[in-house]
């Protein structure tokens, strides 16, 4: 079941269902809008379903859960017997409800994609460390499909139930233990926030050995100087900020260059004409290149989407100016999956995952040796 653990290919198969040909090449945004974006007004969840982070029902994983997704292995690449840090986890939307703007926790198909991104994702992390991934009552996907008051205020309810868990997370911490931040698209975005108002000039900030901040638009003028750490400028270098944001080639990405073109940065600056933050991971440092022979294993699913492997030397890795990582053409084994634009959101953490798994392990060696 590894590989349908990957979020937005079940948005795009209900819109490819409601779209066909030239009606879905031209009206794209409105199709995924009608079908995707709540049609009801915001209210904020009722206090009842608010989840207590002390409770280890209120995580999708954590040491002492008994099934715990974040510990699945390849061959290889098993989970390490001596963690030697915390590992925050912030997963991505899967809730595709249209009924209300936020996802319940008793959302049964939401969960079990939860525990699928939480294996494929958060396991990259496993090699160093314990997981902690809080449930959360996230945004649903037609938040990020419109600008509308409403969608603001679900994005808002969503991260106070991440702050709430991060607090939990870090008063259940031995006093200087180190830390690893992640998230994805949706879980990236509210660790960003999470970086700008719980880490930016406290003590915390000491303790973080890298954050990966993937699927998810940084700017490096707007957003970066409010976040407390720097981006990582060296393979091995800790405590600073990764990001990146996976497009194929030729890649079309003016649907989401026209959103950010029109939002402020967490600085107050603008963020249009602003290069978003491109950690390649490949290499460990921002921007250039690196060949495919660099990617050390793709997380690969097999052709009925019930197993998957690590594959290595599929898939290379260049930044461009505007801060997209390229990976050039369509790689054999994803095409089904990608959305508009050739973007490969869906598989951010999958395309780079054994590179991203030694990435954290050299910044933690690094954090642990100053």
């Amino acid at each position: 079941m590894l590989a349908r653990r990957f979020l937005y290919f079940i948005a795009a198969v209900i819109v490819l269902i409601l779209a066909a040909g030239v009606a879905w090449t031209l009206f794209q945004q409105d199709i995924m809008r009608a079908a995707l974006v709540p049609t009801v007004a915001f209210e904020p969840a009722p206090d009842r379903t608010a989840l207590d982070y002390r409770q280890p029902s209120s995580w999708l994983a954590r040491p002492d859960l008994p099934d715990d997704p974040s510990r699945w292995s390849a061959p290889g690449f098993e989970p390490t017997a001596d963690p030697q840090a915390e590992v925050f986890f912030i997963h991505p939307t899967t809730a595709l409800n249209r009924d209300r703007w936020n996802a319940g926790t008793e959302d049964g198909e939401a969960n079990y994609r939860l525990r699928l991104f939480v294996s494929s994702q958060a396991s990259a992390f496993n090699g160093i460390g314990r997981v902690w991934a809080p449930r959360y009552r996230q945004a649903t996907i037609g938040a990020f499909l419109t600008s509308s008051p409403d969608a603001l205020k679900a994005l808002d309810f969503a991260y106070a139930d991440v702050e709430r868990a991060f607090d939990a997370f870090l008063a259940q911490m031995p006093a200087g233990r180190p830390i690893i931040l992640a998230g994805h698209s949706q879980g990236a975005l509210h660790l960003s926030r999470l970086l700008r108002d719980h880490v930016a000039g406290t003590p915390v900030a000491d303790r973080i050995a890298a954050a990966y901040v993937i699927g998810w638009p940084l700017s490096i003028a707007a957003d970066l100087p409010a976040l407390g750490l720097p981006a990582c400028r060296d393979p091995g270098e800790a405590g600073c900020i990764l990001s990146w944001m996976s497009f194929a080639e030729p890649a079309d990405a003016s649907q989401l260059m026209e959103v950010y073109d029109g939002t402020t940065g967490y600085t107050g600056q603008t963020r249009r004409g602003t290069p978003a933050l491109c950690s390649n991971p490949l290499t460990g440092s921002p921007g250039g290149a690196a060949p495919a022979s660099a990617n050390l294993g793709s997380l690969v699913p097999s052709a009925d989407l019930t197993t998957a492997e690590i594959v290595p030397g599929r898939v290379p890795a260049r930044c461009n100016p505007m801060g997209l990582l390229l990976i050039g053409p369509e790689p054999e084994g994803y095409g089904n999956y990608v959305m508009p634009g050739n973007n490969y959101h869906v598989f951010d953490y999958a395309l780079f995952w054994a590179n991203t798994r030694a990435d954290a392990a050299a910044r933690l060696r690094s954090f642990l040796a100053r």
